[in-house]
């Protein structure tokens, strides 16, 4: 089990860093793009640490505040919701209490 979950945060990580990768080439060179609500949907399914990776190598979406805000919103919620997880999965024995 973990060692699929391991696997699962490498893949998220890498796809949400390289679509912001892929949206910055994109928008250099014009042609289609990765919709906003994509690329937070890649951050939300546990994607935000490749998702921050991916604006500061690409320097993409850095400028625009209201994605950032969005961006910040979505790795709080997703903090929250592993602590919950965490929480329900170990308890007390994860807190020592």
């Amino acid at each position: 089990m973990r060692d699929a979950l391991l696997w699962y945060l490498l893949a998220i990580n890498l796809v949400a860093f390289v679509a912001f990768g892929y949206d910055k080439l994109r928008a250099v060179r014009g042609g289609s793009r990765v919709s906003e609500k994509s690329l937070l949907w890649l951050a939300f399914l546990l994607g935000a640490p490749g998702a921050w990776l991916g604006t500061k190598a690409f320097r993409h979406k850095t400028v625009k505040r209201s994605f950032r805000l969005k961006l910040w919103t979505v790795t709080v919620l997703e903090l929250f919701l592993v602590g919950a997880v965490l929480w329900w999965l170990y308890g007390s024995e994860w807190t020592g209490v």
